[in-house]
C-alpha cells in the first residue's frame, strides 16, 4: 500500500504546515524523511511560550535554543513572524535574528517580556519590505540615516518607550500607514500625527499630547487617557484635520480635571466636523463638570450625527470626584438650550440609573432630534429598584415630548 503522507507534492506539505501552529508543524518532522526539514521552509513562524512550557527547561535557555535551531537550518524567506516571550524574566538577544530576517519580513509581531524595555536593533529600521508592524514593551529609537517603512500600512506600539520627536519621525516616515495603533504609559511632549493615508487611529495614554495635524482621510478615531490639566485639553488642536472623520470613541478614564479659576470649556469646536456619524462616550457622568462640557462641545460640533452612545457612570459616585467644580450639580436645561439632534437616528443609554441628569437629557434628546427612530436604555441597574419605582420613572420618560413621531423607546438589560 502506498504511502500517500511520504508521497504529496511539496507545494501541498507547504499548504498543510502553514495552517498548523509551529510547534505541531516541527512535529511533522518524525512522519518521514521528506517531511524530516520540511517545516524548516515555512514563510510564517510564531514562537510563544508553548515551545518551551516544561517544567524541566529553563524558558530562556529553551528560548535561544530555539532561535540558533531557526538560523541554522532554515531555508528560504519569513515573511510574517511573532514573537510572543511577554512572560519571560528576561529578555534574551533577538539582534542576530532580525538581522535574519532583514530583507523579507512582511508582518513582524514583537511581544517582548514586560518591565523590561529591551531595546530593539537598529537593524529592524532597514526592513524594507515591512507592511505591519507591532511592538510591545520594548524602547525604540531610529538611527538619524532611517529613510522611512515606504510600505508599512499599519503599525501598533504599546508600553514603548521613546521620544516624542522620534515617534512623529518614525509616523511621518511611513507615507503608507492607513492603521496606527498607540499605547503610551509615558509621559510626552505634543506628538503631531502626519500621516495623509491614516483611516483607523487607536490612542491610549494622555489624549491633550495628540494633534492629528495632517490626516485628511482619517475616518474612526479612538482616543482613551486622562488629563491631567483641563486647559491644556484643546480638541481645536487635536482634530485640526479630521474633516473625514466619521467615528468617534472618546474615554477620560477616572480623569480628575482641574483648571485654573475663571477657565472654561470652549462652547464647540471651530470648524463643525460634519461628517462624524458616530459618537460613543464609553464612561462619562451626566452632571455639570469639565467632562461633560467637552462632550456637549463636541456634540455642538457634529451637525450630521446619526448614532450616538453614552455609557453613564454612577451618579451616586459623583462626590468622589472632589476637583471637578460642578460635580453636585445636576444637568440644567440651559447647558443644553441649544445643542440640537436634526439627524440622529439612534440613541443608546447604558447603565441607566433614573437620575436627574439621565432623565434631563433624555428630556432634551427627545425633544430635539426630529428623525429618532430608536433609544435603546440599558436598565440593568434600574433592575435593583422597586417595581413601582420603576413604573414611575417609565412612565415619565413616555410622557416626555418627542420630536419624531417615529421614536420607540426600548429598555434591554445586557448583563
Amino acid at each position: 500500500m502506498p504511502d500517500i503522507i511520504s508521497n504529496l507534492p511539496h507545494n501541498v506539505i507547504d499548504v498543510i504546515l502553514i495552517r498548523m501552529p509551529c510547534k505541531d508543524a516541527v512535529r511533522t518532522s518524525v512522519l518521514s524523511k521528506k517531511w524530516r526539514y520540511h517545516w524548516c521552509r515555512r514563510t510564517e513562524l510564531t514562537l510563544d511560550e508553548s515551545l518551551w512550557n516544561r517544567e524541566d527547561l529553563n524558558p530562556t535557555v529553551r528560548f535561544r535554543e530555539i532561535i540558533n535551531q531557526i538560523l541554522t537550518i532554515h531555508e528560504g524567506p519569513i515573511t510574517k513572524f511573532t514573537l510572543d516571550i511577554v512572560h519571560l524574566k528576561r529578555s534574551p538577544e533577538i539582534d542576530n535574528f532580525i538581522l535574519f530576517l532583514r530583507n523579507h519580513i512582511q508582518d513582524l509581531v514583537l511581544h517582548l517580556p514586560l518591565g523590561i524595555q529591551y531595546t530593539v536593533p537598529s537593524t529592524l529600521f532597514t526592513c524594507s519590505q515591512l507592511r505591519h508592524l507591532n511592538l510591545y514593551f520594548c524602547s525604540i529609537y531610529h538611527p538619524s540615516a532611517f529613510e522611512g517603512f515606504d510600505k508599512l500600512i499599519s503599525l501598533e506600539l504599546c508600553g514603548v518607550s521613546t521620544s516624542s520627536e522620534l515617534l512623529e519621525s518614525l509616523i511621518s516616515h511611513c507615507p503608507l500607514l492607513e492603521k496606527l495603533e498607540m499605547s503610551i504609559l509615558e509621559d510626552l511632549d505634543m506628538i503631531e500625527i502626519n500621516a495623509p493615508m491614516l483611516k483607523l487611529f487607536t490612542f491610549s495614554g494622555d489624549i491633550s499630547s495628540i494633534c492629528l495635524k495632517n490626516v485628511p482621510r482619517l475616518v474612526e478615531a479612538s482616543l482613551i487617557g486622562d488629563i491631567e490639566q483641563t486647559e491644556s485639553l484643546d480638541f481645536a488642536k487635536i482634530f485640526e484635520s479630521c474633516s473625514a472623520l466619521e467615528q468617534l470613541s472618546l474615554n477620560f478614564l477616572n480623569s480628575e480635571f482641574i483648571a485654573e479659576e475663571g477657565y472654561r470649556v470652549p462652547r464647540r469646536l471651530p470648524v463643525n466636523l460634519n461628517n462624524v456619524r458616530r459618537f460613543d462616550v464609553p464612561d462619562i457622568l451626566l452632571v455639570e463638570s469639565y467632562k461633560l462640557s467637552y462632550i456637549i462641545c463636541l456634540l455642538r460640533s457634529f451637525p450630521n450625527l446619526e448614532y450616538l452612545e453614552l455609557q453613564v457612570v454612577d451618579e451616586d459616585d459623583s462626590d468622589t470626584d472632589e476637583d471637578e467644580e460642578f460635580t453636585e450639580e445636576s444637568l440644567q436645561p440651559e447647558t443644553l438650550s441649544d445643542l440640537t439632534f436634526n439627524h440622529l437616528v439612534e440613541f443608546q443609554l447604558g447603565s441607566f440609573k433614573g437620575g436627574t441628569s439621565e432623565m434631563q437629557f433624555i428630556k432634551h434628546l427627545l425633544a430635539n432630534s426630529p428623525v429618532l427612530e430608536i433609544m435603546v436604555i440599558n436598565q440593568q441597574f434600574l433592575d435593583e429598584e422597586p417595581l413601582d419605582t420603576r413604573e414611575k420613572i417609565f412612565n415619565e420618560i413616555s410622557n416626555f415630548p418627542r420630536a419624531s413621531p417615529k421614536a420607540e423607546i426600548v429598555y434591554k438589560d445586557f448583563s
